[in-house]
């Protein structure tokens, strides 16, 4: 055979080899395209062995010339590689036809709580919980129309007063309820809201009768790209680092805590934001002021950073705390709070995770465990100083098994009260230890009990503690 033959014939072999060993390039390319390149150097080979048959001498027996075995060689490279393009069509058909039934699971998932209205995609969740509270106060009674009754607030935990017997109370009224919408502006423009209710800490019915309560907004905003205007949690508020708890907060002495309306960019992890001012005053018979006169919104600079370990959370808040004469005679003045916030979650082994806050400022006193002290003091002459205030917590949430888990939590308040200005019967500090097991027969439902004793001192020495045991039942949806 001349050189160019045998030339021809190493390409077929190379040609086939490749087509063998290397199955990606079939599946980057498409199985017709690769069935016609394997016929056309199958037929090229079948050509070539019949020309070599034809030529072989009788005298050589059973023994192929060199360009003979070459050329079968490359048919039956041919031949695997063939049967390695149909295995590889089979896979491919197998891996679309799931990717297929994947996206209608997605799919229908998605519609089982969601429905289209023109161009916006409308979608709901939330829960139904039902509270079984029973707690005592060493410090005297809590009324039963009070909220002080549905969850812990550190700031009303009574002292000074006889103790009260464990009082029992049953309520739903932490149920939720949330509406999305999601609508398809074009131009690579992403605009949606958000809307929740529940029935926390709003008038309705008794205990005796209808046990009703009125609906109240929680969260109420528009997000348009990197956007957000409206209602929602305070970007000093890291929600995340929220440890799982059956009380409606759970470390509530030691956590920043506000829902109010604002403006907010977000750009990766940082986040700014301009948000709903509002100043509350202790005058010097211990009473509380809402001024209202406030005229600059609170400004926040907050940074996340995420990745395997979990998430960090930075941020700082500056405020202009202000009142003026025209409502409240010789206080007119303003000043100066900040502070900063350091929270997070930590992942422990496969499914654990430690969570904590730090915080520490001036004129912070809102934002701390449901307003547990005020922003600034009077002085004498009218002016304001605001109050110093430290708190934190930790958390750490174990699983047992798929179906129980645990958490257990400490937190802790402390108010540096100029004391000359506010009396002795404010705040001093406040702490709070609770623990839980949850128990998840099914993915949805969780029910669980708690235990938690939490305390509060004010500045003359008096104090008053918390027992409660409360068991929870909530199905999210």
């Amino acid at each position: 055979m001349t050189k160019s033959g045998r030339g021809l014939i190493k390409t077929l072999l190379m040609s086939a080899t490749i087509l063998t060993a290397a199955p990606a390039w079939g599946q980057d390319s498409e199985n017709s395209d690769v069935n016609e390149r394997l016929d056309r150097l199958e037929a090229l080979v079948n050509n070539l062995i019949e020309r070599l048959d034809a030529k072989e001498p009788a005298n050589q027996g059973t023994s192929l010339s060199g360009d003979a075995a070459t050329a079968r060689q490359a048919q039956q490279a041919l031949q695997a590689a063939r049967a390695l393009a149909e295995r590889t069509a089979a896979v491919e058909q197998k891996v679309a036809e799931q990717a297929v039934a994947t996206q209608q699971v997605a799919e229908k998932s998605d519609e089982a709580n969601g429905f289209n209205v023109g161009k916006t995609r409308v979608t709901y969740g939330g829960y139904v919980k039902l509270d079984v509270i029973s707690e005592r106060t060493s410090g005297g009674q809590v009324a039963s129309s009070s909220i002080a009754r549905d969850f812990l607030i550190p700031g009303a935990i009574p002292v000074g007063g006889e103790s009260s017997g464990f009082d029992t109370d049953f309520s739903a009224r932490q149920t939720r309820f949330f509406l999305k919408t999601e609508t398809d502006v074009g131009d690579d423009h992403k605009i949606g809201s958000h809307i929740e209710l529940d029935f926390m800490v709003t008038d309705g019915g008794d205990e005796r009768i209808s046990n009703s309560f009125a609906p109240r907004v929680r969260q109420a905003y528009i997000t348009f790209d990197n956007w957000l205007f409206g209602q929602t949690w305070s970007t000093f508020q890291d929600v995340s680092a929220l440890p799982e708890a059956m009380d409606f907060i759970g470390p509530t002495p030691g956590t920043v805590f506000d829902r109010q309306p604002m403006i907010r960019y977000t750009r990766g992890g940082l986040q700014i934001a301009l948000e709903q001012p509002e100043t509350t005053i202790t005058t010097p018979t211990g009473a509380r002021i809402i001024a209202g006169d406030d005229s600059l919104p609170d400004i926040v600079v907050r940074y996340n950073h995420t990745g395997d370990f979990g998430h960090l959370t930075a941020a700082a808040i500056g405020r202009v705390l202000r009142v003026n004469e025209d409502d409240f005679g010789l206080i007119d003045d303003s000043t100066i709070g900040y502070g900063l916030s350091l929270s997070g979650k930590l992942n422990i082994g496969e499914r654990d995770d430690f969570k904590f806050m730090a915080t520490a400022g001036e004129g912070l006193g809102r934002y701390i465990g449901l307003n547990i002290v005020n922003d600034a003091a009077v002085r004498d002459d009218g002016s304001l100083t605001p109050i110093a205030t430290y708190s934190g917590f930790l958390a750490y949430r174990h699983f047992w098994s798929d179906k129980w888990r645990s958490t257990i939590s400490g937190s802790y308040f402390k108010a540096d009260n100029p004391v000359l200005l506010t009396t002795g019967l404010v705040t001093d500090e406040s702490w709070n230890l609770f623990g839980n097991i949850v128990y998840s027969p099914v993915v949805p439902l969780d029910i669980g009990i708690e235990y938690m004793y939490a305390k509060r001192q004010i500045e003359d020495g008096a104090s008053g503690n918390l027992q409660k045991v409360q068991m929870s039942a909530k199905y999210k949806f």
